[in-house]
């Protein structure tokens, strides 16, 4: 929960949010507008938006265009740069192109353009894939000089932050603020089955498993890669949303590193994932042993966010999963009005 005093700041101001259509950026959009702020999206996303107060303006542009982003960032107050690109490791790996190359253009596109038009606040949404490789991850303990773990998208998302550090030391700016979310879920996420991160993934292939036991088709358990000890942690949109409202607001220059950790700072191994969806789901599973289950633990220490932006995630894993079924059941087919990276055109 974010006090009154933080959201009041946000009453009246003009405020962009790039990727406000989507996991994240649709929870920071609903945040602000309920605060009385004059919001404009930006997005690639032909979908309704009835999921959100009235007096926002969207624009359907793409951030690789520098024109449109010096165009875009004019006369705002504060920008909230979320637009992204998300999907699982098979795609990380057999497609890094359409991560790295979009999302270089983007980050550079949109940072510079807010120096240029002296936007007084603006927070970047990096990611947990931009630390090397770790179980507990730290930001006193970062190293820039290893590199990152996701190996394409996050030295897409080190570069920006490099980007802003340069800022720094050039122009002695210190309005650019970093947050480094880890495993993102929430209404609005990506459910296209060939390249979804693995809690939509699941909740896709749960609600395909139930409509064929109901339409009487021979139905096999749903497969789970590896054993299900992997660790990870999973944090809700509107938590990791209401972080990057507190970032801007407070500021991350007085990180060691500049940037802060957004996660829910617990580790879920995927079986309790599972049990978790099967607490109030119908549907049979097993374990794939012959199948990686990727990295052993992943787990943002938030300590330092608690501290300097007063950072408090509050939704359980129970409560979570709950939101993002009952949101997909009534919006199955949104994921397909968004824009694919992944798909040949």
């Amino acid at each position: 929960m974010i006090e009154e005093k933080v959201l009041k700041e946000f009453e009246n101001k003009n405020i962009l949010v790039t990727g406000g259509t989507g996991l994240i950026g649709r929870q920071v959009v609903d945040i602000l507008c309920n605060n009385k702020a004059n919001v404009n999206i930006v997005s690639l996303d032909k979908i309704k938006f009835d999921y959100i107060n009235n007096n926002v303006n969207y624009i359907y542009g793409d951030l690789t265009d520098f024109d449109l982003c010096k165009e875009i960032t004019k006369n705002m107050d504060y920008v909230f740069h979320i637009a992204g690109i998300k999907g699982s490791i098979d795609v990380t790996k057999t497609k890094p192109a359409s991560f790295f190359v979009p999302l270089i253009q983007m980050n550079t596109n949109i940072l510079e353009a807010c120096r240029l038009n002296n936007v007084k606040k603006v927070v970047y949404t990096s990611s947990i894939g931009a630390y090397s490789d770790a179980t507990i991850f730290k930001e006193s303990e970062y190293d820039e000089t290893k590199p990152p773990m996701d190996l394409h998208p996050g030295w897409a998302k080190r570069m920006a932050e490099m980007q802003i550090q340069a800022y720094k030391i050039q122009y002695n700016l210190d309005n650019f603020a970093i947050v480094r979310p880890c495993n993102v879920y929430g209404p609005g996420d990506n459910f296209d089955s060939n390249n979804a991160m693995v809690i939509p993934s699941l909740i896709y292939k749960i609600l395909q498993y139930q409509n064929s036991v109901k339409n009487d088709i021979p139905t096999k358990p749903i497969q789970i890669w590896g054993d299900g000890s992997a660790i990870r942690d999973f944090a809700y949109s509107k938590d990791v949303a209401e972080g990057i409202i507190l970032a801007l607001h407070y500021g991350t220059s007085a990180s060691p590193t500049g940037f802060v950790n957004l996660g829910s700072g617990i580790g879920y191994t995927i079986k309790e994932l599972v049990e978790s969806l099967y607490s109030f789901l119908d549907f049979r599973w097993e374990f794939d042993t012959t199948k990686s289950s990727g990295f052993k633990k992943r787990i943002m220490d938030i300590t330092l966010a608690k501290k300097l932006i007063n950072y408090n995630p509050t939704t359980s894993l129970d409560e979570g999963l709950m939101e993002t079924w009952y949101w997909f059941i009534e919006n199955q087919d949104e994921y397909l009005k968004k824009k694919n990276y992944f798909k040949e055109e």
